[in-house]
């Protein structure tokens, strides 16, 4: 009797070897037969999902996406079910920031690939389409949290993007840090600079922690 595979876990499982391969080797070798021999599959298998590489890591920058998404959209839940300027709702503004940067395992796969493949996308079109959507998701999210952060005291569209590509830069320069200097930019350090950077708002303080 044939083997009954579930196609979305084994797409799960080249994402996952795709995500590995950009930590340690850069997106450079994520090549179809690499990315097999990552996953312990033969490479027609992967075939069989993806055509070639650029369908693959198209299909796993999404996946990346979608999941740094839903953690985000996840946590955002929490921060707008709590009281504005409570410890509960200062907890829940950290949490989300958090899901942002490379704190564990997890995450720091996720960031690598994300920052990995926003910058391939500049040389590589079929890739910009969903840097572009990525960037567009995050900012939205980021926009949603700076309105209630500022709790609607907003003086026009250019101040709100303003903050929110203010927020983004540091949270791009946190990810960016922990990455390459994890024994300095520890869950401390990067809770004390997002403390620091969202005092500015009046909400989150030191008290916080």
């Amino acid at each position: 009797m044939p083997k009954i595979v579930d196609a979305a876990a084994r797409r799960q499982e080249i994402v996952d070897a795709v995500c590995r391969i950009i930590a340690t080797d850069g997106l450079e070798r994520a090549s179809l037969r690499e990315v097999a021999d990552e996953a312990g599959l033969a490479v027609g298998s992967v075939r069989h999902y993806f055509e070639n590489s650029e369908e693959m890591l198209t299909f796993s920058f999404a996946a990346v996406v979608d999941r740094i998404l839903a953690r985000l959209r996840g946590a955002y839940a929490n921060v707008s079910t709590a009281a504005a300027g409570s410890r509960v709702h200062d907890a829940a503004v950290l949490t989300l920031l958090g899901e942002f940067l490379p704190l564990d395992e997890e995450r720091a796969l996720d960031a690598c690939a994300w920052l990995a493949f926003k910058n391939a996308a500049r040389i590589r079109p079929f890739l910009a389409g969903e840097a572009d959507r990525s960037h567009r998701a995050v900012a939205a999210v980021v926009g949603q949290l700076i309105t209630r952060l500022l709790q609607g005291d907003v003086g026009d569209r250019d101040q709100l993007v303003t903050e929110a590509e203010r927020l983004l830069a540091t949270l791009d320069g946190l990810t960016m840090h922990a990455l390459l200097q994890p024994e300095w930019m520890t869950l401390e350090m990067c809770q004390d600079v997002l403390e620091s950077h969202l005092a500015g708002f009046g909400r989150v303080t030191a008290s916080s922690h």
